[in-house]
């Protein structure tokens, strides 16, 4: 079995997710130790509980160590199956984040899946539900991976209650990608999303950002 040290450079949860799914992938079993030791709150969180045990459900793998607060995790990869599945991360424990996993994971998948996940959508230390859609979701797609997103509400730190919902087809063929030139662009376009707050609040942030911008002459 391979085992990765979880505390190696920064020594964040990108290491735990991305071994799972590679192990997933491969098919070769994995243990994670050291997880996120150096944080101020080291081990597992909710959502790389919730990322592990949605592969875990999608492909009957089985898995030591999957508790919050855990500093150990061994995987042993199953096969991928099609199906629909719901999770709820708690709280306000990052959506996309977990998103990310199965993305990768789904390059060795043979029927198409269904994912329904709760938790937060706009949190800090994950990336925004809006980079996600449409950053990050783009640019996987030009090797190959196919999703669509529907986000029902979003959610926010600490309560969450984000509900998002994503369908996955499977890669028939995973395709080499390399940027070669960068485009310039004269025009930004943004959402402002506010939850419980008077719509001032939201003219004000639009207000900020348009002032930034204007000097570039965008």
């Amino acid at each position: 079995m391979m085992e990765i040290d979880g505390s190696y450079g920064e020594g964040g949860g990108q290491i735990l997710r991305t071994a799972v799914a590679l192990s997933l992938i491969t098919n070769q079993p994995v243990t994670v130790t050291r997880i996120r030791a150096r944080r101020p709150n080291p081990g597992l969180r909710a959502q790389h509980v919730t990322a592990i045990r949605t592969l875990q459900s999608i492909s009957n793998a089985e898995v030591d160590g999957l508790s919050v607060g855990s500093p150990q995790v061994s995987f042993h990869p199953g096969v991928i199956k099609g199906g629909s599945y719901t999770f709820d991360v708690g709280t306000a424990g990052s959506i996309t984040l977990v998103f990310q996993t199965l993305l990768l994971a789904s390059l060795a998948a043979s029927q198409p899946l269904q994912l329904h996940v709760k938790g937060g959508t706009d949190v800090k230390w994950s990336p925004s539900w809006d980079y996600f859609a449409n950053v990050f979701l783009p640019l996987v797609s030009h090797i190959g991976v196919k999703a669509e997103v529907n986000l029902k509400r979003r959610g926010f730190y600490p309560a969450g209650g984000g509900e998002a919902f994503i369908p996955i087809h499977p890669v028939k063929e995973c395709l080499p990608f390399q940027v070669e030139e960068f485009q310039t662009y004269r025009m930004v376009e943004g959402n402002v999303a506010i939850s419980k707050l008077p719509d001032h609040v939201s003219r004000r942030i639009k207000h900020v950002v348009v002032k930034f911008f204007l000097p570039h002459s965008m």
